[in-house]
């Protein structure tokens, strides 16, 4: 007990704006994960089939795959404050406009807007990774992936206030979170890239591959490792997204579960997604380091999907929700951690960009293979296909070796 105060006592304080950067990114995730327990409800309401409900899923990322990687280019040249007052004011604007949508229409615009604004969530991290030690980066990636978990608890929890107070209620809550965290990060979040660490407007020259669209320049910008670890990332998201846009059905369909039921089973979820994030990540890579922590992450995904395949009863859904949980924990935020180590600090930015842009892509993938397999094949498919996926991209980190970690820059605050 002694040994373990000792070790607290031990760790640096967490850096200045840290607090402000870890709300934005929670907020943004609130707008990603408010719509998952109320699919069932907007198709009933505008009798939308389950392919165009779990659109709605992949209408935010594929903005998101888009914006990702201009938001990381700018954020690297004109520093990282600015996008991310800029990207809390849209989640605001969207979160408005589908709170005030009435038709199908309005609430995919409103989708979008949000999607571009949450493409800002590498800009966070590239602020993170400017001032962190690479002793302390895990540690504090897990935190700051901490914050995507504690965003996927509170989206659907709010999205569950729809059986209360009907259905514009949660994005006007939404809305009204990203507005406060806006007027706070105007007066109290720091610049972490100062303006000599910047990259000049011309920058893009020495790589033009990088205009070539939202993943290109990523091997020269990236530098050893950051192609096939981008490439993992893929595929392991299209296989967890296709069951996040689908479980709500599975649970419905399944079980009978009504939305409050559903509700907490996402807040589970997402809890003890950040119970991994910010207690486990840390010291499994200490241990095993990044890339052995992704090869653990991604056979418990594996393993956690296949169970949930022939689940028909929380017996058998409740373990598998455990692998998957554990597995997401340690993938989603080593992944992040593995790639700002192996950036140049002068285009980190953009090599998380084009994470996030991947991840994009992966969540409009994910969510519209799910939705055609669950609709059309049968209510397990999904995660059976989520599984094969895990386990290709084991094979393609296997081929891709152990990249040769690079230094991190340390910004001045």
């Amino acid at each position: 007990m002694g040994d373990r105060r000792a070790r607290r006592a031990a760790r640096p304080p967490l850096p200045p704006g840290f607090g402000v950067i870890w709300t934005a990114v929670a907020i943004d995730l609130v707008g990603f994960g408010i719509v998952f327990p109320i699919l069932p409800q907007y198709a009933r309401r505008f009798h939308a089939s389950p392919l165009v409900a779990t659109t709605l899923v992949t209408a935010f990322s594929a903005a998101s795959f888009l914006f990702s990687p201009l938001w990381g280019r700018v954020s690297d040249r004109v520093g990282r404050k600015p996008v991310l007052l800029v990207s809390l004011i849209g989640t605001a604007a969207g979160s408005l406009l589908t709170g005030l949508a009435g038709g199908i229409g309005l609430l995919f615009v409103g989708r979008i807007v949000d999607g571009i604004s949450g493409a800002s969530v590498s800009v966070a991290q590239a602020s993170v990774s400017d001032v962190a030690p690479t002793a302390q980066r895990a540690r504090l990636f897990g935190l700051l992936g901490a914050a995507f978990g504690l965003g996927f608890v509170a989206g659907p929890a709010l999205g569950a206030l729809a059986a209360l107070g009907g259905p514009r209620l949660p994005f006007f809550i939404a809305a009204g979170l990203a507005t406060v965290n806006a007027l706070v990060g105007l007066r109290r979040l720091p610049e972490t890239r100062p303006p000599q660490a910047r990259r000049p407007a011309d920058g893009d020259k020495a790589a033009p591959a990088a205009r070539r669209g939202p993943l290109g320049g990523l091997a020269g910008a990236g530098g050893a490792g950051a192609g096939p670890l981008i490439a993992v990332a893929f595929l392991a998201l299209v296989g967890f997204s296709g069951f996040e846009a689908t479980f709500s059905l599975f649970l419905r369909g399944e079980l009978g579960s009504s939305l409050g039921s559903t509700a907490a089973v996402f807040a589970a979820i997402g809890l003890a997604i950040v119970a991994v994030q910010a207690g486990l990540v840390h010291p499994v890579a200490r241990r095993l380091g990044e890339v052995g922590t992704l090869r653990a992450g991604l056979v418990a995904n594996a393993a956690g999907l296949a169970a949930l395949a022939a689940a028909r009863s929380w017996w058998g859904i409740v373990p598998a929700l455990a692998a998957l949980t554990l597995g997401q924990g340690l993938v989603q935020t080593t992944m992040s951690s593995a790639l700002a180590g192996r950036a140049e600090a002068a285009r980190r930015g953009e090599v998380l960009g084009a994470q996030q842009s991947a991840g994009g892509l992966a969540r409009v993938v994910g969510p519209a293979l799910g939705g055609v397999l669950f609709g059309r094949v049968a209510v397990g498919a999904p995660y059976v296909a989520g599984a094969a996926l895990m386990a290709l991209a084991l094979l393609l980190l296997g081929s891709a070796g152990r990249p040769v970690p690079r230094p991190v820059a340390t910004a001045s605050g």
